[in-house]
């Protein structure tokens, strides 16, 4: 016996990887809905390859009562007029968007990181998926806290472009193929040119002259890990169209040699350690997309602190970052709270 999932914005670039994902690692359905806005209302999408395929219905028409879980892709604002409308009608919805992260009533979550945070859902029946960059980061993070208590990351991001959207990956194709031709170059979705480029800047700044992508990363991490770590995040989006990067640097309460450290991350869930000290022993975004894991390579001490520890972390963003978390997050909800069967 399974469940009855609904996929809200089923025709973008999350949606349709969390349906994707759904049909990879057989998750349990009995039935299935695609949602999304009236203009992809009757589109077709393949369910992987399993051969069958699904209709987009109508978000704003679609009944949620008797519904077991809502997987919703679909930004804030619209996450803000549906999601209390799925949750009250007793679908447990897990959000994508940054709308409900720091709600204390809504646990944010990370499977391999905090699983236990997920049995406070039941409070506003919302349960919320981080910032994509995040995710990868406290991956990373948990296995290293466990042993040897993290005090500050300092962490500068790389971005790709596929954490803006399908307009963001079509921009970086776009701008290639004009600077080759020699055609004028179309900026609209980024700020500046993005092909042969890197952008210091992932949305809107705040006062502090820190951008609110970089204070998602701090905020997030002490929600999903531990509130008394410090940390400072640079985020930079670069012209790569899927996959994160991240340079971090971790200071911790006591020493954590390297070749310790890379014994405890070659053990922990949900992470591939790749660290060769010679040419290509390292992970880039080519080898992490359409991956589950997150990859850690060049784990190095650094002399520059006290326990230092410097690492380097790359994932799909789409995946972990998105979408698979997500559907862990409903195959930790089943196991723990909404058994079938």
């Amino acid at each position: 016996m399974g469940y009855r999932v609904a996929v809200a914005g089923a025709t973008g670039n999350v949606g349709r990887e969390m349906i994707n994902i759904l049909a990879e690692r057989a998750f349990p359905i009995d039935e299935l809905a695609a949602l999304a806005s009236s203009r992809s209302v009757g589109e077709v999408i393949d369910l992987a390859d399993t051969g069958k395929t699904v209709k987009v219905q109508n978000i704003e028409h679609f009944d949620p009562t008797g519904w077991d879980i809502a997987l919703f892709a679909i930004g804030s604002e619209a996450t803000k007029i549906y999601a209390p409308k799925f949750a009250l009608a007793g679908c447990v919805v897990i959000d994508n968007s940054s709308l409900y992260r720091m709600d204390p009533d809504v646990p944010l979550i990370v499977p391999e990181v905090n699983p236990d945070a997920i049995d406070g859902y039941t409070r506003r029946n919302i349960i919320a998926n981080p910032n994509c960059s995040t995710a990868q980061m406290v991956v990373a993070l948990k296995p290293l806290h466990d042993a040897a208590t993290i005090k500050r990351v300092v962490v500068s991001t790389y971005q790709s472009v596929s954490g803006a959207g399908k307009a963001g990956m079509d921009e970086l194709f776009n701008q290639t193929r004009q600077i080759f031709v020699g055609d004028e170059k179309d900026v609209s979705k980024f700020t500046k040119q993005i092909a042969f480029n890197v952008i210091p800047h992932i949305d809107s700044f705040l006062d502090d002259g820190s951008t609110k992508e970089e204070w998602k990363m701090v905020v997030e991490t002490k929600k999903i890990l531990d509130p008394k770590i410090k940390v400072h995040a640079t985020c930079v989006r670069v012209p790569v169209f899927v996959g994160h990067s991240e340079s971090i640097n971790i200071e911790m309460e006591r020493e954590l040699g390297a070749e310790e450290a890379q014994a405890i991350l070659r053990e922990a869930p949900g992470i591939m350690l790749v660290d060769k000290r010679e040419d290509g022993g390292y992970a880039t975004p080519i080898e992490a997309a359409g991956d589950d894991a997150t990859y850690v390579s060049r784990v190095r001490e650094d002399p520059t602190v006290d326990n230092g520890l410097a690492l380097w972390c790359v994932s799909d963003n789409l995946r972990k970052g998105a979408a698979l978390n997500a559907v862990q997050i409903a195959e930790l909800l089943g196991r723990r709270h909404l058994k079938k069967g």
